[in-house]
């Protein structure tokens, strides 16, 4: 059989293999990283048992103290315990406080930097100096400020995770087409139309990519503020675990902070896989 006869024989079959790829391809991805955190795991618990070292008990000890603090609760409240309503809870309403007014704010503000050159050009040496300052170092001007309690710890939020949206936004509303904007006045198209047309879906893009750094940062920065006195949440969990030398309760704090990082991170890329398909088809097209 020649190669020609050959190649057209198997060009069906490969299209049809590379196409069974591509869907079983990210399930495959999936899975190989749950394997990988499986073996970790599984390792880490033999160690744990062999060693019996009180800092670092075996994960199934962990993830029993987890469901027992939080978990453990009646199905008229969702499985939560009254630990999870008091401090888990508390402390996803002071993240999505924080995350909400760092959105709003810096949505707005880098929409508007990011269409005035004027401004920004007069504005980036002050905005650089207090993006520099580590929002930790400020918790004690927002104590003064606020007193202890969730406005501090909602401010201390706010403000570490505003830069990142602020900045990439006024980045994309910068990087607006110039012929589109240029055609936009041509047609004399009204400011807001303008603004919801063509300015907002070209910042779209660099705003999530800016939300998906606040969500991380935002959760060192509830905890930070937690530890500084609070008298709930997940950090003041932390901070009593660590009083009374209970270890796993600590590490069980810790392995549900990471949970909930996991569970943000991954509404945030929902969000924007929803809001910029147009985006990801735009592209498309073009190559």
């Amino acid at each position: 059989m020649s190669t020609a006869r050959i190649a057209r024989h198997l060009g069906p079959a490969a299209r049809y293999l590379a196409a069974a790829g591509r869907h079983l391809a990210p399930g495959g991805r999936h899975l190989t990283r749950w394997l990988v955190i499986a073996a970790a795991a599984g390792l880490w618990e033999l160690w744990a048992r062999a060693q019996q070292s009180p800092f670092f008990p075996p994960p199934s000890s962990i993830l029993a103290r987890l469901y027992h603090l939080w978990f453990a609760g009646p199905a008229a409240h969702l499985f939560l315990t009254p630990d999870a309503t008091g401090n888990l809870l508390p402390s996803l309403g002071r993240i999505l406080a924080g995350l909400a007014i760092a959105a709003v704010l810096g949505g707005a503000g880098g929409l508007a930097l990011g269409r005035s050159r004027a401004g920004a050009a007069y504005l980036d040496a002050m905005l650089q100096f207090v993006r520099a300052l580590p929002p930790v170092t400020l918790v004690p001007v927002f104590i003064a400020i606020f007193a202890l309690g969730t406005p501090m710890e909602v401010a201390t939020i706010a403000f570490g995770t505003i830069w990142p949206v602020l900045l990439n936004t006024a980045d994309g509303a910068s990087s607006l087409d110039p012929v589109l904007a240029d055609t936009a006045r041509a047609f004399r198209l009204p400011g807001w139309l303008r603004l919801v047309r063509l300015i907002i879906p070209a910042a779209l893009p660099k705003f999530f990519a800016g939300l998906r750094l606040s969500v991380s940062l935002s959760l060192i920065l509830m905890v930070f503020a937690e530890l500084a006195g609070s008298s709930n949440g997940l950090g003041y969990e932390m901070n009593n675990a660590e009083s009374s030398f209970n270890m796993t309760s600590l590490w069980a704090a810790l392995v549900l902070i990471a949970i909930l990082g996991n569970l943000l991170n991954a509404a945030e890329l929902a969000a924007e896989h929803k809001l910029l398909a147009w985006h990801r088809n735009a592209r498309q097209r073009r190559t």
